[in-house]
């Protein structure tokens, strides 16, 4: 199996830079888009993706697939989002392992799930027929988590690794969610990292989160910690140059500081790819 040609380093494509984007055309190898932002066409949306997408690659990214819910798959949704990535020819559409709602209620939200074989059994059909609407394989993120399941009969990880093989899809291994979920859970980040299979990872997230204390949230709305860049570096040694970006929905910093957290995971890949050369020399 042949994994995306990794892209480089990137960043979500947000509205409030929209303008110093196009004005600056910043050191930026691709952007991410929120895919239901832009499925209905038309607008400034549409105008303002249509001129980044003359410049960058585009990785669409969803919030709303609810792949893990009981209800039906909706394929109204899925129609409009293969006509979005037959305009905009992504490098990949991924979405996530949680669910969103269920009997026709969308609770906006991305929810937990057991890790049983009747949720992989679920979930690994629906990834199926996701690919065969798309006409393309899916790229499944791991979900930050705040409960666990007395009924789940293995690890996050493991379901992951699993899923993989099953449906044929490949993964987008958010690092900041890893780090948030062991520290909710107490389990070890290394640990999940170094068991997922090498050959499905074809992008990462980095994110910065809300420490609470006794839990962390995945809020998307501060700088990237140092324990998680240190998880980053760990990643890379084990995956290699898979694309890498840093994700920011709120408390929206100047668009030059986002830019010196990207120069950071280009250094941090820089030297842990000197590192394993030095390695492999001696």
């Amino acid at each position: 199996m042949t994994r995306p040609a990794p892209l480089g380093f990137g960043l979500g494509l947000r509205p409030i830079y929209y303008e110093e984007i196009l004005s600056s055309r910043p050191p930026v190898e691709w952007f991410e888009i929120i895919s239901e932002n832009y499925m209905t066409g038309g607008g400034r949306p549409t105008a303002m993706l249509e001129r980044v997408r003359a410049d960058y690659p585009i990785v669409m990214h969803g919030v709303a697939m609810s792949l893990a819910s009981t209800d039906p798959l909706d394929h109204d949704y899925l129609r409009e989002l293969k006509a979005l990535a037959e305009r905009i020819e992504p490098a990949w559409v991924s979405d996530h392992l949680a669910w969103t709602g269920v009997h026709g209620i969308s609770l906006h939200d991305l929810l937990p799930i057991p890790y049983t074989r009747e949720s992989l059994d679920h979930v690994a059909e629906r990834v199926m027929r996701v690919q065969d609407v798309l006409g393309r394989r899916l790229v499944v993120e791991n979900a930050s988590t705040y409960v666990t399941f007395r009924e789940s009969e293995m690890s996050e990880w493991d379901f992951l690794a699993e899923l993989t093989r099953r449906a044929d899809c490949l993964l987008l291994l958010d690092v900041n969610n890893v780090f948030v979920s062991g520290f909710n859970h107490g389990f070890d980040p290394n640990a999940f990292i170094d068991a997922i299979p090498v050959e499905r990872v074809v992008q990462f997230h980095m994110a910065g989160h809300t420490d609470n204390g006794t839990h962390r949230i995945d809020t998307h709305d501060q700088p990237v910690c140092d324990e998680v860049f240190a998880l980053y570096e760990r990643a890379w040694r084990r995956f290699g140059p898979v694309s890498a970006m840093i994700e920011r929905d709120d408390n929206f910093p100047p668009f030059d500081e986002l830019l010196s957290e990207l120069a950071r995971l280009r250094e941090i890949a820089a030297r842990a790819d000197a590192e394993g050369k030095r390695s492999e020399a001696a």
